[in-house]
């Protein structure tokens, strides 16, 4: 990176670019100053993903920081790197509207299974009817019905009381 003209080095040795801590990464991003380029030696190693690599490089600039990658032979400086890197954000936005739609057909696809997402209710059917039965009855206190059937006050008002209104 000498040889690149670069002034600071920043390094994360042994770190994975998946990774999301990286040291070297968050001090060389808080270094950067406006009129700075930020130089990598390869474009995967900045970024955890497509979308991580656009977040980063728009916050840069954002700043008034440059971007330049070595090996992929393309600096933000310039008109024909501004345009690699419009092409490269286009394609991560493509990318992120086909996930979207494709997690979207699957939960479609789901449901019409009769699968719900979600966690699992707290109380089973016959839970709530014992709750339903007792705080109808006006014997026992939301907390005594909440002991009576194993849950939380929260889970009471979530799950019974709704029902209560009904009748």
């Amino acid at each position: 990176m000498k040889e690149a003209g670069c002034k600071k080095i920043f390094t994360d040795e042994g770190i994975s670019g998946g990774t999301s801590e990286r040291p070297g990464l968050t001090e060389a991003l808080k270094y950067a100053r406006k009129k700075d380029t930020l130089v990598i030696w390869k474009l995967d190693r900045l970024g955890r993903s497509l979308s991580h690599l656009l977040e980063i490089v728009e916050g840069l600039k954002e700043r008034g920081v440059e971007f330049a990658s070595l090996q992929d032979g393309f600096d933000t400086a310039t008109p024909a790197g501004k345009m690699v890197f419009s092409v490269i954000g286009a394609m991560a936005e493509y990318e992120r509207n086909l996930i979207r739609e494709r997690t979207m057909a699957g939960l479609k696809a789901a449901r019409a299974r009769g699968r719900m997402g979600g966690r699992p209710k707290s109380l089973d059917k016959s839970q709530v009817k014992v709750a339903i039965a007792l705080a109808n009855e006006g014997a026992l206190t939301i907390k005594e019905i909440c002991e009576q059937v194993g849950c939380s006050r929260s889970t009471y008002y979530r799950q019974v009381a709704p029902q209560l209104k009904l009748k």
